[in-house]
C-alpha cells in the first residue's frame, strides 16, 4: 500500500520500518506505536531524503528526547568547529541536532550535517532566508520564504521550526500587553518585523496549506514555533503566549488532516510553579501533540550557569508530560557555545530527561540507576565509571584524587559506609588504624 508520510501510513494501518525501529528502542508494541502516530500523539521525524537516519520517536509514552543546537554565525564562522560539534553531539547520545546557521555557506554545511548524522536534523528556515538571500528583511518575498523551506526539505531536514502562529492578531496583542523582554524568539522577532514593515500577514499563517504541501511531499515534521515564548519570568503565561498556543492547536489539526506530523514548541523562561500548568495547557489546547521545550529556564539571574537553570525546568516539564528538551549551554545569553559548553549542555539535558523518565515510569529507565547503586554497594569504581552518564569526567575525577585504600574514595577513606556496612553485616570487625 502506498503512503506519503509516517502519519499517513499509520492511519492506513501500516507499520513502517521506522516505526519498528522506534518500537524496539522504546520497548513498545509496534501496533501501539502505530496507533499513537496515527493520533498525532507521537511523531517520528524522518525526511524521505535523510538516508542514514536512525529514527526516533517523540511523544506520549516514549523516553524524553533531547536536541542540540549548533551552526555558524557571522561573528563565529568556523565550519570545521561546527562539524566537530556534530561528531561530539552524536558521541554524547543526543537525539536530534538543529542547525541554526544564519550566515555564509549554509546549504554546504547543512548537507554535510545531514550526510554524517544518524540523528534527526532540524532547522529554522527563517534564519537561512535572512542570511542566504542577502537582501533587506523587508524586501524578502513570500515566494522566497517558501523556496528556502523547500530547499531545506529537499536536503533531507527531518523537522523544521516555523512560527506559523505569529499572525497579525497575536502581533497586536504583543503590542497591547507590554512585556519586559518583548519577543525573544529570533525567528519570531524576524517575522514580527517583516509583518510590521510590510503591513502584511505572516505568510506561513496566511498560506499555511502551501507549507503543508512541502511537508507532506518530503515527510517533514512541522515543529510549530512559539514566537511569543517568554524571555523572562515576568513575561511567562501572558496573553500573547496563550493566544499563540491556541492558534497552534488549530494549525495542528489542519496539519494532521494533511497527514503532516506536528510538534509544538514551548517556553522559554518560567518560574517553577507555572511549568506543570503550561504542559497541561499545551496538551489540552494542542490535542496531545508532542511538546518540545527550551528549558524552561527557571531563574533569570544565572548567566554562565543556564545549563543548570534549564535542566531544573526541563526535568519538571518532562516529568509533567513534555516530550522533547532543547539543551541550553552555560554560554546561553552570552556567546556562541564552544565545544566544552556544548558538552556541558548535553549532559545537563540528558540528566534532566533521564530524571523525568524515571518519574514517568518509562520502561527500563530506573534499571540504569539500580545498576549504578549495585556498583556503589560493591564499591566497584570501574563499574561505576562505566555506568556514568559522562564516564570521561567520572574517570578523571577518580584519577585526580587517589585514596590510600584502592576500594575507597578520598572523601570517606576507611570510613566508607558501603564497605563497612558489608563487613559489619558479615560479622567482621572494623579497623580505622
Amino acid at each position: 500500500m502506498i503512503y506519503t508520510t509516517q502519519m499517513d501510513a499509520a492511519k492506513k494501518g501500516i507499520i513502517t520500518d521506522q516505526m519498528l525501529t522506534v518500537a524496539k528502542k522504546e520497548n513498545m508494541a509496534p501496533e501501539m506505536l502505530r496507533s499513537l502516530v496515527a493520533e498525532g500523539k507521537v511523531a517520528i521525524p524522518a525526511n524521505k531524503n535523510h538516508k542514514n537516519l536512525d529514527p526516533e520517536g517523540v511523544g506520549q509514552g516514549l523516553s524524553t528526547k533531547i536536541n542540540v543546537n549548533l551552526g555558524v554565525s557571522k561573528d563565529c564562522y568556523d565550519l570545521t568547529l561546527e562539524l566537530e560539534k556534530v561528531r561530539t553531539a552524536v558521541e554524547l547520545k543526543t537525539t536530534a541536532i538543529m542547525d541554526l546557521s544564519c550566515y555564509g555557506k549554509t546549504q554546504e554545511f547543512r548537507r554535510k550535517l545531514i550526510d554524517m548524522s544518524p540523528v534527526m536534523i532540524g532547522t529554522v528556515p527563517m534564519y537561512d532566508a535572512v542570511g542566504m538571500l542577502d537582501k533587506d528583511l523587508k524586501d524578502i518575498t513570500m515566494d522566497e520564504f517558501f523556496s528556502v523551506v523547500e530547499k531545506h526539505a529537499q536536503d533531507g531536514v527531518d523537522f523544521m521550526t516555523i512560527h506559523c502562529g505569529m499572525n497579525r492578531a497575536t502581533a497586536e496583542r504583543v503590542k497591547r500587553n507590554k512585556r519586559l523582554t518583548n519577543i525573544v524568539s529570533r525567528g519570531g522577532s524576524l517575522l514580527f518585523a517583516w509583518m510590521e514593515l510590510n503591513k502584511q500577514e505572516n505568510p506561513f499563517y496566511e498560506y499555511y496549506d502551501r507549507l503543508l504541501d512541502i511537508c507532506e511531499k518530503y515527510d517533514v515534521t512541522l515543529s510549530l514555533g512559539d514566537a511569543c515564548r517568554p524571555g523572562s519570568l515576568n513575561d511567562s503565561t501572558d496573553p500573547a503566549q496563550i493566544e499563540e498556543l491556541i492558534t497552534l492547536g488549530e494549525l495542528t489539526k489542519r496539519a494532521w488532516a494533511r497527514n503532516v506530523q506536528v510538534m509544538i514548541e514551548g517556553p522559554g523562561h518560567m518560574s517553577l510553579n507555572e511549568i506543570a500548568a503550561n504542559v497541561l495547557l499545551e496538551k489540552k489546547l494542542c490535542h496531545g501533540a508532542p511538546f518540545y521545550v527550551l528549558g524552561p529556564i527557571v531563574t533569570d539571574i544565572a548567566p554562565g550557569y543556564d545549563h543548570i537553570t534549564s535542566a531544573i525546568g526541563g526535568a519538571i516539564a518532562a516529568a509533567n508530560g513534555a516530550d522533547f528538551l532543547c539543551f541550553v549551554t552555560p554560554a546561553e545569553h552570552l556567546r556562541l557555545p564552544n565545544l566544552d559548553d556544548m558538552r556541558e549542555g548535553i549532559i545537563a539535558a540528558r540528566i534532566a530527561a533521564h530524571a523525568a523518565d524515571i518519574a514517568k515510569g518509562i520502561p527500563g529507565a530506573r534499571q540504569w540507576d539500580n545498576e549504578m547503586s549495585a556498583a556503589r554497594a560493591d564499591v566497584d569504581f570501574s563499574r561505576m565509571i562505566s555506568l556514568a552518564i559522562d564516564p570521561e569526567k567520572a574517570r578523571r575525577y577518580r584519577e585526580e584524587s587517589q585514596p590510600e585504600c584502592e576500594d575507597t574514595c578520598t572523601m570517606c577513606g576507611k570510613m566508607c559506609p558501603m564497605k563497612n556496612m558489608k563487613k559489619i553485616l558479615k560479622g567482621e570487625d572494623l579497623s580505622f588504624v
